[in-house]
């Protein structure tokens, strides 16, 4: 069953379950903007049924609602510490400066260190692609993937997100998890009893399984075997290593109010293709490639569908009805 709901209405509850958690009003209006912009491009596993987990989060103090995130940069660098505080309002601090170095420059880098979930990849990149830059995002997350050929988790779901100015429609935008399927789509199917395909994920024994509770005990099986449980090591490397955050491994669970903060770390890339050989002409480059891809039948662009949500948008979202069941609660209680 699913409740519609405009965006005011459920922009208000979840800024309200927030804020009665002891998120401070700044970072409230951050978080619930990423997650209203997550159930627009119709990815619901990323977008408001967070808001339970984040507020339980806010209230335990495993992330500090009221953190204010510090930067310092140093040459084409820019360094953010998030405080232990939630991603958004972090990397919201540091993407106007990163835009502005890149076009000094022509390359900038932006590591946010002691951080939380990010939410989708793609839409922070997106953001760089919309200044005419190429972006490039890397998050590690806590351990769900295990090392190829071995049995216990280590890396997490790692997201890569690619984004690319264009001279004609939205930006390209390239947003993949080194697991086959995103953990938040596993807690979904469990939270509504469903069975998930065998090929998602291992359990605690290293055995495929079709149960999402059992999945959640075990692994994920990283995308292309090897190679992705290769990317899962770079992208750690990337972010926690980089910004001296926690490795998958040593993170706590983004789903649970008990245990440290998170720490969790990204790292962003911004080009300015006016740099490099191509110049303003990358932009037709891009598009001439795009062109070829659209001549075979078939072909679908990264990040098409999303774009489609967003044509189909009217102002309403459809949640789940025990999403709103729970936004409705939270914004009551303490109010």
């Amino acid at each position: 069953m699913t409740t519609t709901c405009s965006v005011e209405h459920a922009t208000s509850l979840a800024t309200r379950a927030l804020e009665n958690s002891g998120v401070s009003p700044a970072n409230a209006k951050a978080v619930t903007n990423a997650l209203i912009a997550a159930e627009i491009d119709g990815i619901p596993s990323h977008g408001l049924s967070r808001v339970a987990y984040y507020a339980a989060q806010a209230a335990s103090g495993k992330v500090d609602g009221q953190a204010v995130a510090s930067l310092t940069s140093k040459g084409s660098v820019i360094n953010v510490d998030a405080g232990t505080g939630f991603a958004f309002a972090a990397i919201q601090k540091g993407l106007g400066p990163l835009v502005e170095q890149a076009r000094a420059s022509g390359l900038a880098a932006l590591s946010v260190g002691n951080s939380h979930h990010f939410g989708v990849a793609g839409h922070h990149v997106e953001a760089i692609a919309d200044h005419g830059l190429v972006g490039l995002g890397f998050g590690n997350s806590p351990a769900a993937i295990a090392p190829w050929g071995g049995n216990r988790p280590l890396f997490g779901t790692d997201p890569i997100a690619f984004a690319s100015p264009r001279a004609n429609g939205p930006s390209l935008v390239v947003d993949l998890s080194v697991s086959k399927i995103a953990r938040g789509k596993i807690m979904m199917a469990h939270n509504r009893g469903e069975a998930i395909p065998d090929d998602w994920a291992l359990d605690a024994e290293g055995q495929p399984t079709r149960d999402a509770g059992e999945a959640m005990k075990g692994s994920l099986r990283p995308i292309g075997d090897a190679k992705g449980s290769s990317l899962a090591l770079m992208v750690e490397l990337l972010t926690a290593g980089l910004s001296h955050s926690a490795f998958g491994y040593e993170a706590s669970s983004l789903f649970s109010p008990e245990g440290d903060p998170p720490r969790l770390g990204q790292l962003f890339l911004a080009i300015d293709p006016a740099f490099f050989g191509a110049g303003s002409a990358f932009v037709e480059r891009a598009e001439a490639l795009i062109g070829k891809m659209g001549e075979q039948q078939g072909v679908r662009l990264p990040g098409q569908r999303r774009h489609l949500c967003r044509q189909r948008y009217r102002g309403n979202v459809e949640l789940d009805e025990s999403v709103y069941e729970s936004l409705t609660r939270l914004a009551r209680d303490h109010g």
